[in-house]
C-alpha cells in the first residue's frame, strides 16, 4: 500500500494463527452403547474431492458410500440475494448420504492358493467433465474405475385397449365365439381361421383391433443414482496394492505396490508400464519395501514414494522410463548411540501426502509426523510428537501388532496445519506455521475437546540451521491417555481427511464416520 510521498509503508510481521476451536458437526453410523461391530462394517478408506463438495468412504465389506454436501446447496439465491450479501456467511460444510454400491467382492486366487479380501485400500476422486462422478477404488489386487451418475427413470406406459371393448383384466369382451362343433384336420389343428390368443374360447377378428396400442417408453422427472464399473486394471501386481494416486494430467494414475509402481492411463485397462522396481534379484537381499507413492500435485512428471527404512524419493518420470534412480532423497540421520530393536520398524512411514502447492511432503511414521520442504533434503523442516508416551510401551505394541499399524496423514487447504490419528479414537492437530505451538487432542466423538490438555511447551528448535526444524510434542502421560485413562489400543483412528478449502475434518473409528469443524 503507497503513502502519500510514494514510499511503502512498513507493516509489523504477523503473528502465528491462533490454535482452532473444533466442534462435533455430524456422525454417520454412530454405535450404541455395547453395540458390536461387524469386521465388514469397519471403514478401511476416507477421501473429499477437489471441490470438496463429495466425500467417500470404503469399508472392510468392499463397499463404497458417498455423501454430498448440503449446506451450499440448500442456502444459493438468485444472483442479486448474493450481490447483497456483503459479508461472509459463516456456514460450516453439512454432508448427506448420497448413495453406496458394493466395488469389490471377495476373490480366490487359484494359481497361488490366495484369498483377495474385498476390503478396500484407497479411493480417489477423479476429474469430472460433464457432471457425473468418478472415482477409483482398489483392493489388494485389482483397480476398479466407477463413474456415478444421477439418470431419470425410464417407465413403461399401460398398455391400454378402448375402454368399450376392454372388461376388468383387459380381455376383449365382444371376440366372437363359435356355437358350432370345430372341424379338426388330420393334423390336429383347426379348420377356423380365426386367430386364438387370449384362451380357447376367445379369437381376434381377421382384421386386429385398431384400439390395441403398444407400451410406450417415458422418461418420468424422478431420477435415481447409478454406479457403473467402467474399467477394471487387474492382474498388474503380485504384492498387495498400498498406494494409488491421480496425475495431474487428468489422464494417468499410478499404483503402488511392496515391490513396484505402475503407470496406468485411465483408458487402458490392459497395460501399465513399471516407473519403479525394488525388487532385488536375490530376495534374501530385500532390506526395504515401498509403502507410499503420491503424484506431485501439478507437475505431472514429478512424483514421490516412502519406505519402511523411513526415507522418502522424489522421482522424475522425465529421466528415464525406469525410475530406479531418484531425483532426491529425504532422509533423517539416526542419532548415535540411540538404535534399537524396535528402530526401523517404528522408523517405517505409512503414509506421505503432498501439501497443495507441491511445496511440502507430509509423512507419518509410528510415532511421528514429519513435515520436509522438498528443496531441502537435509532433514525434515519440523517433526510432530504423535504419541511419545508410548515409548516405554513399544515391547507391549510389538507383542499384540500394534506396531504395525499404518496411520494416515493429511494437511489442511491453506497449508498451515497437519493431522493424524492415534490410539483410543484419539487424533492429534499440529500447527506449522513459524512461531506456533498449536498442538490439540481430539477424541472421535460428540465432544472432541473432552480429552483437550493444553501444551505450552516451547517448539525446541536446532542449532546451526538457518531454516527453523521445529520438534513439538503432544500431552506428556506416560501409560495414559490425557484424561488419566489407560489406553485402548483395540480402539485406532487410522484414516482421516481434511476438507481441501475449508477446516473441516473427517475421521473413521471403527464402522462412525465423524466430522468436525473449527
Amino acid at each position: 500500500m503507497n503513502g502519500g510521498d510514494g514510499g511503502d509503508v512498513a507493516t509489523a510481521p504477523a503473528g502465528p494463527p491462533p490454535p482452532l476451536e473444533w466442534k462435533f458437526s455430524q456422525v454417520f453410523g454412530e454405535r450404541t452403547a455395547g453395540e458390536e461391530v461387524q469386521e465388514v462394517d469397519i471403514i478401511s478408506a476416507i477421501e473429499f474431492d477437489k471441490t470438496g463438495d463429495h466425500l467417500a468412504t470404503g469399508d472392510r465389506g468392499g463397499r463404497v458410500v458417498l455423501f454430498e454436501r448440503t449446506d451450499t446447496k440448500e442456502h444459493i439465491g438468485s444472483r442479486r440475494e448474493l450481490e447483497r450479501m456483503d459479508y461472509p456467511v459463516s456456514r460450516h460444510p453439512e454432508f448427506r448420504y448420497k448413495t453406496e454400491f458394493q466395488s469389490h467382492e471377495p476373490e480366490f486366487d487359484y494359481l497361488k492358493s490366495l484369498e483377495i479380501e474385498e476390503k478396500i485400500n484407497k479411493i480417489r476422486w477423479c476429474q469430472s467433465p460433464n457432471g457425473a462422478l468418478f472415482l477409483l477404488s482398489t483392493n489388494d489386487k485389482t483397480i476398479k474405475f466407477w463413474k456415478v451418475q444421477e439418470k431419470k427413470v425410464k417407465k413403461l406406459s399401460d398398455m391400454t385397449i378402448d375402454p368399450p371393448r376392454a372388461v376388468g383384466n383387459g380381455s376383449v369382451a365382444s371376440s366372437s365365439v363359435s356355437s358350432s362343433p370345430k372341424q379338426c384336420l388330420a393334423n390336429g389343428s383347426n379348420a377356423d381361421r380365426s386367430f386364438n390368443c387370449l384362451s380357447n374360447d376367445l379369437s381376434f377378428p381377421p382384421g386386429g383391433i385398431s384400439s390395441l396400442r403398444l407400451p410406450v417408453v417415458v422418461t418420468s422427472n424422478e431420477t435415481s443414482l447409478v454406479a457403473r464399473c467402467r474399467r477394471v486394471y487387474a492382474h498388474a501386481h503380485d504384492y498387495h496394492i498400498n498406494s494409488i494416486s491421480n496425475n495431474s494430467d487428468g489422464e494417468t494414475f499410478i499404483s503402488a505396490d511392496d515391490l513396484r509402481i505402475n503407470l496406468w492411463n485411465l483408458e487402458i485397462s490392459n497395460q501399465s508400464f513399471n516407473i519403479v522396481d525394488v525388487k532385488p534379484t536375490n530376495m534374501e537381499d530385500l532390506t526395504e519395501v515401498i509403502t507410499s507413492a503420491e503424484f506431485h500435485p501439478t507437475h505431472c512428471n514429478t512424483l514421490a514414494y516412502s519406505s519402511s527404512k523411513g526415507s522418502i524419493r522424489l522421482i522424475d518420470l522425465r529421466q528415464s522410463a525406469l525410475c530406479d534412480s531418484h531425483s532426491k532423497l529425504f532422509e533423517e540421520q539416526e542419532a548415535p548411540g540411540s538404535r534399537s530393536f524396535f528402530t526401523e520398524i517404528i522408523a517405517s512411514i505409512s503414509d506421505i501426502k503432498f501439501s497443495k502447492d507441491g511445496r511440502y511432503i507430509l509423512s507419518r511414521d509410528y510415532m511421528t509426523l514429519k513435515l520436509w520442504d522438498i528443496n531441502m533434503d537435509s532433514g525434515p523442516v519440523s517433526t510432530f510428537q504423535v504419541h511419545e508416551y508410548l515409548r516405554p510401551k513399544l515391547c507391549d505394541l510389538y507383542e499384540n501388532d500394534s506396531i504395525f499399524d499404518k496411520f494416515e496423514c493429511c494437511l489442511s487447504g491453506d497449508g498451515l496445519r497437519v493431522a493424524t490419528g492415534s490410539y483410543s479414537n484419539l487424533f492429534r492437530v499440529f500447527g506449522c506455521a513459524a512461531g506456533t505451538t498449536e498442538a490439540t487432542t481430539l477424541e472421535a466423538s460428540k465432544n472432541p475437546m473432552r480429552r483437550q490438555v493444553q501444551t505450552p511447551s516451547r517448539p525446541s528448535r536446532s542449532l546451526s540451521s538457518s531454516i527453523t526444524r521445529v520438534v513439538r510434542r503432544g500431552s506428556e502421560s506416560p501409560g495414559v491417555d490425557a484424561n488419566g485413562n489407560s489406553f485402548d489400543f483395540t480402539t485406532k483412528l487410522l484414516h482421516l481427511a481434511w476438507h481441501p478449502t475449508e477446516n473441516s475434518i473427517a475421521c473413521a473409528a471403527a464402522n462412525s464416520l465423524y466430522m468436525y469443524y473449527a
